[in-house]
C-alpha cells in the first residue's frame, strides 16, 4: 500500500506518545542529566506501550511501527528528553537484522530487544574516521574458527550498557560486513564513558575488539555487501535523528513560549513586545520549516521514492539547524534564567549541538544535497 498523506492515525498516536512523555519522560529528564546516567525510569515505562519494539514485527513482539510512527515517537520524546529519545530508538538499529539477517539471528537478537531485556548499538565511527565510513580500519578476517575481529569503535551510543554491538569493518580491501558482537564475547572491552557536553543520560563509550574471536554464523547476510546494508540502514535513521533535532527544537519553543507569557517586565508580559514576537515567530517558523521536510521526506522514504535520499539529508539539516537556532533563541528569551541549569533550555541548547554532527555532520548532508541536486 502506497503512503501518500498524514492522516488522524498519526494524530492519534502522536497524542498518545506525547502524553506518555510528559507524564513518564518529562519529570526524570533533568535529573538524567544532571546525574549523567541512563533513563532507567523513562526506558522502563517505554516498554509498557512497546516503544523499544516499535517497527519490528508482530512475529517477534514488535508493532511493525511504519517510518511515520518511528519519528513522531522520537521527535515527543526528544521534546522533553533527548537522552530518552536515543535510548529508545537505538534500540532500532536492530532492523538490521530483522532486514538482512538469518532467522536464526532474528530470534536470537530481535526478541530480548522488543521485551526491553537487551539493548542493542552502532559500530561505526572509528577514531579517524566518522563520515568517511568506507574508510574504516577495523578487520573481520574468516577463520577456521570464526570472525577474528580487530579494531576501535568510537562515541558508540549504548557503549558498555548494550548487549549486541552491530559492528561494520572491513573483510576485504574494498568491502565490508557488518557483524553481530556481544559484550561477553571474548576480547571486546569499553573504554571509559565519555564525558559530554549534551545528551548526559545516554552512555557513549569506545567499543575495543583485541582478537575478538566470534562465530561465523554472526555475520549480517553476505560478509562483503555490508556496505550495502548500512546505507539503506542510514536513510531511514537520518530521518529519526532529523526527528531528533525537531524534537528539541518544538520543546525549546514550547518553553520559550511559556516563559515569556509568564514573565512580567515593565507591567507587562514579555511576551507582549514586538521584539519578543518577531523572535517567537522566526522560531516557529525553522520548527515547522523541519517538520514539513521531514514528514515529506519520510512519505517518500516509505514509497521507496527515488528522490527520498536528497530530501532525508534536507530534513536532517533542517530540523537540526532548527535546534541549535531554536535552542539559542529559547535561551536568549529566558534572560539570564536560560543560563541557569534550573531550566531546562540551558539542558536543550547542550542538547541540540550533537544533532547537528552525528548521523553525517550537516557539512556532508550538504555535500550529498548538491550532489543530487545537480544529478538532477
Amino acid at each position: 500500500m502506497k503512503i501518500t498523506h498524514y492522516d488522524e492515525m498519526y494524530d492519534a498516536f502522536r497524542d498518545q506518545v506525547r502524553r506518555f512523555a510528559k507524564e513518564k519522560v518529562a519529570p526524570h529528564a533533568a535529573k538524567v542529566d544532571e546525574e549523567g546516567r541512563p533513563p532507567f525510569e523513562a526506558y522502563e515505562a517505554s516498554l509498557e506501550l512497546g516503544l523499544p519494539g516499535l517497527p519490528f514485527s508482530e512475529e517477534f513482539g514488535g508493532q511493525e511501527g511504519d517510518v511515520l510512527t518511528q519519528i513522531i515517537t522520537v521527535e515527543e520524546l526528544a521534546r522533553v528528553c533527548a537522552s530518552t529519545a536515543t535510548t529508545v530508538s537505538t534500540c532500532w538499529i536492530m532492523m538490521l537484522v530483522q532486514r538482512f539477517g538469518s532467522e536464526e539471528q532474528k530470534r536470537m537478537i530481535i526478541p530480548p530487544v522488543v521485551r526491553g531485556e537487551h539493548r542493542s548499538a552502532w559500530g561505526l565511527t572509528e577514531p579517524k574516521g566518522g563520515s568517511d565510513l568506507m574508510g574504516v580500519v577495523t578487520s573481520a578476517k574468516k577463520t577456521a574458527d570464526g570472525w577474528l575481529l580487530n579494531g576501535t569503535k568510537r562515541f558508540i551510543t549504548n557503549g558498555g550498557w548494550a548487549d549486541w554491538y552491530l559492528i561494520f569493518a572491513r573483510t576485504e580491501a574494498d568491502k565490508f560486513g557488518i557483524f553481530l558482537v556481544s559484550k561477553d564475547d571474548a576480547g571486546v572491552s569499553f573504554g571509559a564513558p565519555e564525558r559530554k557536553m549534551g545528551l548526559r543520560g545516554s552512555p557513549t563509550s569506545d567499543v575495543i575488539l583485541e582478537d575478538c574471536l566470534i562465530p561465523l554464523d554472526r555475520v549480517i547476510g553476505e560478509p562483503g555487501q555490508g556496505g550495502e546494508y548500512i546505507r539503506a540502514g542510514l536513510l531511514g535513521s537520518r530521518l529519526k535523528y532529523a526527528a531528533h533535532g525537531l524534537g528539541v527544537a518544538q520543546g525549546a519553543l514550547d518553553e520559550a513560549l511559556a516563559y515569556t507569557q509568564e514573565r512580567q517586565q515593565f507591567g507587562r508580559p514579555v511576551a507582549d513586545f514586538q521584539m519578543i514576537k518577531g523572535m517567537v515567530a522566526d522560531m516557529a517558523m525553522k520548527v515547522e520549516a523541519g517538520r514539513a521536510m521531514l514528514m515529506h521526506a519520510a512519505t517518500l522514504v516509505m514509497n521507496d521514492d527515488p528522490r527520498a535520499k536528497k530530501y532525508a539529508s534536507m530534513a536532517k539539516v533542517l530540523c537540526t539547524d532548527a535546534a541549535m537556532s531554536v535552542a539559542t533563541d529559547a535561551v536568549q528569551l529566558h534572560g539570564g534564567y536560560g543560563y541557569l541549569k534550573d531550566y531546562a533550555v540551558e539542558r536543550m541548547l547542550r542538547d541540540a549541538k550533537i544533532t547537528q554532527i552525528w548521523e553525517g555532520t550537516n557539512q556532508i548532508q550538504r555535500l550529498m544535497i548538491a550532489k543530487e541536486v545537480y544529478r538532477g
